[in-house]
């Protein structure tokens, strides 16, 4: 029993499983049903257009007239008259087209008296035949049931034709089954020839996908399948983008893993020396000094570790929801952080904003930029110098510059300040090199831009954001 629902439902599942054979196969489905009721459509306008501009039962009724031309008795007329109405119906019941029976009523001429009438007219009354010259059809009910009524005369007989008018809901009932085997005679030659090429088509496509599959978990390289097909084409390059990127990605977390051993491994070593030297010295001097050493390769290597984490939690692709904040009141306590470094160095700091600025932001990635902009100027600026930051916003952006008056950045070095452990050349200041890697990093996850640019009264440099903001910030 197990066994059986198991198979049922695996069964199921292949079923339920969508398949582009299955689509296009519902696809033709579906448009033969557009060509059935367009065909249907179309013979019931060719049908509406037929009984109004050339009606069949005028032609009839005119054709039996004529016939009647040469006969003056009135039991040969009944007689013509009476195998014409036969054999009409016999007709019209073995091609099934038209509904209902029609009916003949012969009169003679001159004295409008009945000579024949079909058995469904005998006991009904009928209206007088209206006297005109020419052959006319009208539509009159009798019995609970529309007809149209030819009626024509000549110089011996006056002949009607009863015909049941055939409603439209008729037609289409009719007409619809007529096409139904013509449509489901050729339904299996489209599916088949839909299935040969919808098969033929995803062949390609599936052996690009095997390639793929036999591809080494660490390969990252080009697909090299050269697709020949243009449709293929996009999906090929996509794949070969996808893989380069991925191979840059790992690429750069490779040497970024390398470069923060290095970078570990200089303080790791420094405090291992001077733990050594605290443990044998017996110089007090040296103790302290060693001491001194070590506090600092620690506070470096803790700073390292908070960068390396706020690199990782830039790059990490859930973000936290937008704040609504005061910018401007927030800057002003960031600042604050700074004073008690610039004060020891006699650096001044000062800031241009306005009273209030609010705005809906990434909160965490913009301390990530403020910090450590700030926190480059005033390390990097000698003693004495100046650092200025400003804020203000400009349309539909947020812009804060940082600059100071220090050495500056070369032309030549400038291109690679936002790279990752990068530190340039000639400065006193320690750092991770670490600190514009990070701004780069928080400036590009809220959409902004970052540039860099110079410094207060043509010194130092300064870093200029761009940050663009919700239109009901």
């Amino acid at each position: 029993m197990s066994t059986a629902r198991h198979s049922l439902r695996a069964a199921w599942a292949w079923l339920a499983e969508p398949t582009l054979m299955r689509r296009s196969a519902a696809s033709v489905l579906v448009a033969f049903v557009v060509v059935w009721g367009v065909l249907l459509g179309y013979n019931f306008v060719n049908y509406k257009h037929a009984i109004t501009r050339e009606p069949g039962l005028m032609k009839y009724g005119d054709a039996v007239l004529e016939s009647l031309v040469p006969i003056t008795d009135p039991a040969h007329a009944t007689t013509a008259v009476a195998a014409t109405d036969h054999w009409t119906n016999v007709r019209r019941r073995q091609v099934g087209l038209l509904p209902g029976v029609q009916m003949h009523e012969l009169l003679d001429a001159a004295s409008g008296q009945r000579v024949f009438a079909s058995p469904g007219l005998q006991n009904v009354v009928l209206p007088p035949a209206t006297p005109r010259t020419e052959p006319f059809i009208e539509e009159a009910a009798l019995q609970g049931r529309s007809f149209r009524i030819y009626t024509g005369r000549n110089a011996r007989w006056v002949l009607r034709v009863f015909e049941t008018k055939r409603t439209d809901s008729n037609f289409l009932q009719y007409n619809g089954r007529a096409l139904l085997p013509y449509l489901l005679l050729a339904s299996p030659f489209v599916l088949l020839a839909v299935w040969l090429s919808v098969r033929n088509g995803l062949q390609p496509l599936q052996q690009l996908a095997q390639r793929i599959a036999q591809r080494d978990k660490d390969d990252l390289q080009s697909v090299g399948f050269n697709a020949r097909h243009r449709e293929l084409k996009p999906l090929e390059q996509s794949l070969d983008h996808l893989f380069t990127q991925l191979r840059q990605k790992v690429e750069r977390e490779r040497a970024f893993v390398q470069d923060a051993a290095h970078e570990i491994r200089t303080p790791l070593a420094v405090i291992t020396a001077q733990a050594h030297v605290m443990a044998r010295s017996p110089i007090e001097e040296e103790r302290m000094q060693a001491q001194a050493h070590l506090e600092q390769a620690i506070a470096r290597t803790s700073h390292l570790a908070q960068q390396l984490l706020d690199l990782a939690a830039l790059d990490d692709a859930q973000r936290p929801a937008p704040r609504d904040l005061d910018v401007a009141q927030w800057l002003r306590g960031a600042l604050a952080q700074a004073v008690p470094d610039a004060m020891a160095r006699q650096i001044e700091l000062s800031l241009d904003a306005p009273d209030t600025l609010r705005a809906r932001l990434d909160l965490p990635a913009l301390e990530s930029i403020a910090h450590n902009l700030i926190d480059n100027a005033v390390r990097y600026t000698p003693n004495g110098g100046n650092v200025a930051v400003a804020l203000w916003r400009e349309g539909t952006a947020l812009h804060l510059s940082v600059q100071d008056d220090g050495p500056g950045i070369a032309a030549t070095e400038q291109t690679h300040v936002f790279e990752r452990f990068y530190r340039g050349l000639g400065h006193a200041a320690n750092g991770s090199g670490l600190g514009l890697a990070i701004v780069r990093q928080a400036v590009l996850r809220m959409g902004g831009q970052v540039q860099i640019g110079v410094g207060l009264n043509g010194k130092g440099v300064g870093f200029f954001v761009s940050i663009p903001l919700p239109h009901k910030a």
